[in-house]
């Protein structure tokens, strides 16, 4: 069974907002009290943040598909509706988030970095906060938007100091296992480390993490083996360490020939080239084993590497190893530059910036004008078109927005096709300069005239007052005796 994955693709939808609501308020002895429709809540978020406690993403190769939750409607009594609730997905330091074409979107290094990747639904406004001086009494509501739908892929890349590369049971298992706390898998058979382990050394005042990786062999940049599968895990690495066999049992293999091969390997996965490198020979615990590495050891040196002669079965020069890798690690870490805190960069559109294009298309050989523009699109995804006071609330937007201005410009006439979004997923009506939506036969738009309507009992006061002033004048018309 499957207990280590570093790559999955994950399926995740954000929370959709909730709906305006449309209300008149209600209460006795206080008719038409106008409107009290409240807004819709905002759709849950789907967050990945950085968890020390996470090690692998076998979480979600098990359940890939995650979904935060949606936005309550508004309701009447100026009652908003509940914001959905965020969803936070652990994940591994050194987790790598890339869509599906295998852009880097997000790289999550360090405790607690997080990165949204879906952002829920905006919540529709209710007719409250639609009313205005000329829109009295809206009879409608803003829909909510739906919540980001995204195929992401995420990659594990082990966040550690250093890594130990070499052929199949050279001996790294053992290694990390006398540097450190860890305690890997170690067998006399090649391919005993099928999965990363890290370990974490602690050398003087220096504590370091160490990484072992499945053994490489010849092609394993191709593909072969399990050398490319986990490649990546090296990546993030200060230093490289050869670890080398000098006690191996196969006759056409020696230390030197491995050591080119591992480098060729690197070479050809690319990116590891100025990372610096030591050679550790071990096993010179076996006779043979020792012989073999005093004979190699000029070689090696005279190419610029620094040699240990180590054995992790007999703790031989381990100490060392552990002290010159904690050297090499310090002067990697005084060399990064430090890190800044984290700037608020504002970048203000063009003055003559109108948030919108339009441009013609031809479509199954018909002429359409196609309007994109954040504004635009949204405003579509908000509008009920059942309704027809919604529609004529949208065609104003579009309107101020300068949107009929511009298809005027682009040589839009009365009946061609206008088409509001992308070509999956557009609203297409056929245009006319002035648009009417029906709620304009009742008046102007947006208003109700049950509120211009005079109410029977000021009405009658009104009569009343009428009839006290026409009883008060006749009097005054009598002369005294």
């Amino acid at each position: 069974m499957t207990t280590f994955v570093d790559r999955v693709e994950l399926h995740v939808a954000a929370g959709n907002g909730g709906h305006g609501c449309a209300s008149v308020h209600r209460e006795k002895f206080k008719p038409l009290g106008g409107p009290d429709g409240g807004n819709g809540g905002r759709g849950g978020d789907v967050i990945l943040t950085v968890d020390q406690s996470v090690t692998t993403l076998l979480e979600y190769h098990h359940s890939p598909h995650r979904k935060a939750t949606n936005g309550k409607p508004g309701e009447g009594g100026n009652r908003s509706g509940k914001d959905g609730q965020d969803l936070v997905l652990p994940v591994p330091d050194g987790t790598v988030v890339m869509d599906r074409a295998g852009n880097v979107l997000a790289d999550l290094v360090g405790h607690g970095t997080s990165f949204v990747a879906a952002q829920g639904g905006r919540g529709g406004l209710g007719n409250a906060a639609l009313a205005s001086a000329r829109r009295k009494a809206p009879g409608f509501a803003l829909l909510g938007e739906p919540g980001d739908l995204h195929d992401i892929v995420l990659e594990l890349k082990t966040v550690a100091d250093v890594a130990l590369v070499g052929y199949p049971s050279a001996g790294k298992s053992s290694l990390i296992s006398v540097l450190s706390a860890a305690k890997p898998k170690i067998a006399d058979y090649p391919f005993t480390t099928l999965v990363p382990n890290l370990g974490v050394v602690t050398a003087g005042s220096t504590v370091y993490t160490i990484a072992d990786v499945p053994g490489l062999i010849p092609g394993a940049s191709q593909g072969k083996g399990l050398g490319l599968e986990f490649l990546r895990h090296v990546e993030r690495c200060s230093v490289l360490v050869h670890v080398l066999d000098t006690a191996t049992l196969e006759s056409e293999r020696d230390p030197v020939s491995d050591l080119d091969i591992i480098e060729e390997e690197l070479r050809q996965y690319g990116g590891l080239g100025n990372r610096p490198r030591v050679v550790v020979l071990n096993k010179i615990d076996v006779p043979d084993g020792k012989d073999l590495a005093e004979m190699v050891r000029p070689d090696l040196e005279a190419r610029g590497y620094r040699v240990f002669e180590v054995s992790a079965v007999a703790h031989l020069g381990l100490k060392e190893l552990s002290f010159a890798l904690a050297d090499i690690v310090g002067k990697a870490r005084a060399a990064k530059p430090k890190e800044e805190a984290t700037r608020i960069v504002i970048r203000p559109k063009a003055v003559d910036d109108a948030g919108f294009t339009v441009t013609r298309e031809e479509v199954d050989g018909e002429l359409v004008f196609r309007v994109r523009g954040e504004k635009p699109e949204r405003w579509v995804r908000q509008t009920d078109f059942s309704n027809d006071e919604a529609v004529g609330y949208l065609a104003d937007r579009l309107n101020r927005l300068g949107v009929e201005d511009e298809l005027m410009k682009a040589g839009a006439r009365s009946g061609d096709g206008v088409a509001i979004g992308p070509e999956d997923n557009a609203v297409v009506f056929d245009w006319e300069p002035t648009v009417t939506a029906g709620a304009e036969m009742l008046g102007r738009r947006g208003e109700d005239h049950r509120f211009e309507a005079p109410r029977p009992a000021a009405q009658r006061r009104r009569d009343r007052q009428a009839e006290r002033d026409e009883a008060t004048e006749e009097f005054e018309g009598f002369e005294p005796f």
